[in-house]
């Protein structure tokens, strides 16, 4: 369908057909929808909050996704908020110490951090992610440790016993770790029980906690299985974060909130 005959359609077609994009691609953004659908971003932004509403898409960075129980794979989600995930994860890189160990929660926004610390001397990562692994496997600068265990396929990571187990004989100065939400009173929200099990570990092995989440993570509830958050740790968001997202994390004890 050109972008002329899509121009013309009317509400209920554009969003019928933005709904169905959304389902074939498993992702969209916003530009994208605009310019084959030859509307304003406004307008787009206006259906993708109707269709979210009504139950059928839910809102990514820049975009949507479908609204299903479903999760979205490592590769799905590396290209939201790429820009936003890359600042945060550099930010991130300058708190970490010659000598220091890390570790490293599997996910995009720690895949990135991985490689800004390829050339750190004297650092121990350990880490479950796979995206990490391979941006570490020929930086021989730095000491890897991988918690190894069961693989989750969609989100590249290893979780469940083993890993829980090695990770249970270290300890770490700083952990840096994900989500697939956030929220002030659940903590940290992710697909598997597994998941969050390990978060908990890895929060418990750690001096100083980072939760490294864009701005479209706050508040963000996608799934039922939540890891508490620390007494004392720090939110890294970006700068796209208005003070009705960050205002929950303000009223809570020992939160460091920072916006790059």
């Amino acid at each position: 369908m050109s972008a002329e005959v899509e121009g013309r359609l009317s509400a209920g077609q554009r969003r019928a057909l933005i709904e169905r994009l959304v389902t074939e691609q498993g992702a969209v953004q916003v530009e994208e929808l605009a310019a084959s659908l030859a509307v304003t971003p406004s307008t787009i932004r206006r259906d993708l909050q109707l269709l979210t509403d009504q139950g059928k898409l839910a809102r990514t960075y820049g975009g949507a996704m479908p609204a299903t129980s479903a999760e979205p794979s490592l590769g799905q989600r590396s290209a939201l908020a790429s820009a936003e995930k890359d600042r945060i994860a550099e930010w991130a890189a300058g708190q970490v110490s010659i000598g220091d160990t890390v570790i490293l929660d599997a996910g995009t926004t720690t895949g990135k951090l991985a490689h800004h610390l390829r050339d750190r001397s004297g650092l121990t990562v350990v880490t479950n992610s796979v995206m990490a692994l391979t941006e570490l496997v020929d930086a021989d600068p730095v000491q890897v440790v991988s918690l190894a265990g069961e693989l989750r396929h969609i989100s590249q990571g290893f979780v469940g016993p083993l890993a829980e187990l090695t990770l249970s004989r270290l300890t770490a100065d700083k952990a840096f770790l994900g989500a697939d939400g956030l929220d002030s009173r659940h903590g940290i929200c992710e697909a598997s029980l597994l998941q969050t099990r390990l978060k908990e570990q890895m929060i418990a092995q750690s001096r100083e906690v980072y939760i490294l989440a864009d701005s479209s993570k706050l508040g963000a509830m996608p799934f039922n299985a939540w890891a508490p958050l620390p007494s004392r740790w720090t939110l890294v968001t970006d700068t796209n974060a208005g003070e009705t997202d960050l205002a929950p994390f303000r009223c809570l004890p020992e939160v460091t909130i920072i916006t790059v």
